[in-house]
């Protein structure tokens, strides 16, 4: 018989892939469409802002929605509005029907993260690991999404790299549909953790303060990655043999695939050391890291690009459980939507900035440069997180005078 729980983590690790799979497919079909419209890179990438915009701005409804009305029922139409939104995607005639679509297609996703990580964390017991293993199924979906999209875009058509994984997430929505009849699936009663506990409304302050400059901070250097990366390759592996968008997503998802198991130790080092020692270390390694990359080309910088890539998903885990930490239970859906609406929304910046940089400096350099000071930013803040960076937890508990002391209710 199938549990509620072996439901909610395969269709939940189901749509991380999906997720994020989805919504970087454009930036390599963005290679072809360069010749089929007769439009600069540029320009035609930025018809992909407000899609990353309604990311981001979606997830705190989404969680809202999913804590009031159903977490099954917003999974549903996860998947099949993921699906219907791909397939307009691919029928579209003008860049602005494209635009149109990827802008659907964003909104839609928009649901997966606070209602599919809420579901996870509900039915966790060792929390680092199950969001560790959780963050590979999404490191597969950005790893195959350039090679999906240049795979279907060299056999088929830029069309096919749209309609056939829209077709896949109805289809899957159907299955999912069908699987959960009669199985009652939640975000209300997450199980206890040995770090939950409730806080002062002086340190849960305090900790979403730092939370929201880390996230914007951290959403901005993932996001910018992904979306440039198939560029970054097509531009700077000119010594490696790369032949059209089949190509350069190869590469690209060779990069995503070697960092494919960073979360999974990322999780393993948050359930057993500080919390704010892991956040910090993921992104302290990361600044001078990035301005060595800022100056690398060939098979040097894709192996810079994959270690710059493994610690910055490291550092998920962590960051999830912080957030988890520091909000009341009954409201975890929403504020993990928060979390990605600041995360996702502002990361939408990402994809001006990639545009605009390459098309007045010809090049990428100062985008690495960039990404290296906000990780120093993010750096700098986690250091004023509540809590001590060797507290066996990382985290801050409550005085045992204190009536906030007791574990909360739902873990």
């Amino acid at each position: 018989m199938l549990t509620s729980s072996r439901l909610t983590v395969g269709f939940s690790n189901l749509g991380h892939t999906y997720t994020h799979l989805f919504t970087l497919l454009y930036p390599t079909v963005v290679l072809a469409l360069e010749r089929e419209f007769n439009r600069p890179y540029g320009e035609l990438l930025t018809l992909a802002l407000p899609g990353f915009i309604l990311f981001g701005a979606g997830a705190v409804p989404a969680g809202w929605l999913s804590d009031r009305w159903s977490s099954k029922g917003m999974l549903a139409v996860f998947f099949f509005g993921l699906g219907g939104s791909a397939i307009l995607t691919g029928l579209a005639n003008t860049p602005w029907q494209i635009g149109a679509g990827l802008a659907l297609l964003g909104l839609f996703a928009s649901i997966y993260h606070p209602v599919g990580i809420a579901m996870l964390v509900s039915h966790a017991t060792n929390r680092g690991r199950t969001l560790g293993f959780n963050g590979v199924f999404g490191s597969l979906g950005t790893a195959f999404a350039a090679l999906v999209a240049g795979a279907l875009t060299d056999w088929i058509s830029w069309r096919a790299a749209f309609i056939v994984p829209g077709i896949l997430a109805a289809a899957t929505g159907v299955a999912f549909l069908l699987m959960a009849r009669g199985v009652r699936i939640s975000t209300a009663a997450p199980k206890a953790d040995n770090r939950d506990v409730e806080h002062s409304r002086a340190v849960m302050i305090r900790a979403m303060i730092v939370l929201i400059i880390t996230l914007i901070c951290t959403g901005l250097i993932y996001q910018v990655t992904s979306i440039a990366m198939p560029k970054i390759v097509a531009d700077r592996v000119s010594d490696i043999s790369v032949s059209g968008a089949l190509g350069v997503g190869g590469l690209v998802t060779v990069i995503y695939l070697s960092s494919g198991l960073a979360q999974v130790a990322g999780g393993y080092l948050a359930d057993r050391y500080p919390l704010k020692l892991v956040y910090l270390l993921a992104y302290l390694w990361q600044a001078p890291l990035y301005f060595v990359a800022a100056v690398l080309g060939g098979p040097a910088l894709l192996v810079a690009s994959a270690a710059l890539i493994s610690l910055n998903v490291a550092a998920s885990p962590a960051e999830t459980i912080l957030i988890t930490h520091y909000s009341p239970a009954k409201w975890r859906a929403t504020a993990l939507g928060g979390k990605f609406a600041v995360a996702l929304g502002v990361s939408a910046l990402g994809v001006p900035a990639v545009a605009l940089i390459y098309d007045h400096t010809g090049g990428f350099f100062w985008l690495f440069a960039g990404m290296g000071i906000l990780a120093g930013v993010a750096a700098l803040a986690i250091l004023f997180l509540p809590g001590r960076l060797r507290d066996r937890t990382g985290l801050v508990k409550p005085s045992a005078a204190s009536p906030l002391a007791a574990p909360s209710a739902g873990g």
